[in-house]
């Protein structure tokens, strides 16, 4: 299986572009050009899980339509979105910011799903996707350090509770390395599926360890890439894995 994790930005680019006429001015800029180029990424990968973060699902920059919806038709995937924003929060109200989204999309069938909303934080939103072979969670944790540590903690607590291989990706957002992860991950049992630390951060030079796939062992990991496409502030992650059985065998 091909789980491919991507950090879009909402399709609303880089470069000096994306700060003209003013810093961040891209944010309010039509998405469509860019929006392609990252669909035919995605498509050409083939992948069997998406994980999308920051992606809009239908505001004005994309005319009303979801890029979610954009994305996944060609693939056939089915989706599971939600605004990353707390249901009782201001942002989450608000008509531009409601529709900021993260999203899982996959070829699978889906089990159930589940959203989670973590006590700390203003972007809360843990989404669940139990699948035949794994229970995906897509994340996009706090900027600030001491916010981001109490969502490790809740978001530990929700792992626990799930039955059978996990996987647990996301924008973690670990300004401080990845070493912000050791206790999360010491207290979920969980691997990264990325062990040479490839940077993901920013896309036209990384150097920083921001997005992250953290899985199961009883996943067995086949390979695992960072490629240097500049759609986006970040770039996308992609893992190949099988899943195995309580013997260590290849599950069928």
């Amino acid at each position: 299986m091909r789980f491919l994790l991507y950090n879009i930005r909402y399709g609303a680019g880089i470069g000096r572009q994306f700060h003209f006429p003013f810093p961040f001015s891209g944010y309010l800029k039509k998405t469509e050009n860019q929006l392609d180029r990252i669909a035919d990424f995605i498509r050409g990968q083939r992948p069997d899980i998406v994980g999308l973060v920051e992606v809009d699902t239908g505001s004005f920059r994309c005319n009303g339509d979801s890029q979610v919806a954009t994305i996944a038709g060609p693939l056939c995937h089915r989706q599971v979105f939600r605004s990353k924003y707390g249901l009782d929060s201001l942002a989450g109200r608000l008509p531009l910011l409601s529709q900021q989204a993260n999203a899982v999309m996959t070829n699978r069938d889906i089990l159930g799903r589940t959203f989670h909303y973590l006590n700390h934080g203003m972007k809360r939103l843990v989404i669940e996707v139990r699948l035949p072979e794994v229970t995906v969670f897509l994340v996009h944790l706090a900027l600030k350090y001491r916010p981001r540590q109490h969502q490790l903690l809740d978001l530990a607590a929700i792992v626990a509770q799930a039955q059978g291989p996990v996987v647990v990706a996301g924008d973690f957002n670990v300004f401080r390395g990845a070493g912000e992860l050791d206790g999360f991950m010491a207290a979920t049992g969980l691997i990264s599926a990325n062990p040479h630390g490839l940077p993901s951060h920013p896309s036209r030079s990384p150097h920083r360890q921001l997005d992250f796939i953290l899985h199961s062992p009883a996943l067995r990991s086949l390979g695992f890439q960072a490629p240097q496409i500049p759609y986006s502030d970040h770039v996308p992650l992609i893992w190949d894995f099988e899943a195995l059985d309580q013997d260590c065998r290849v599950a069928a």
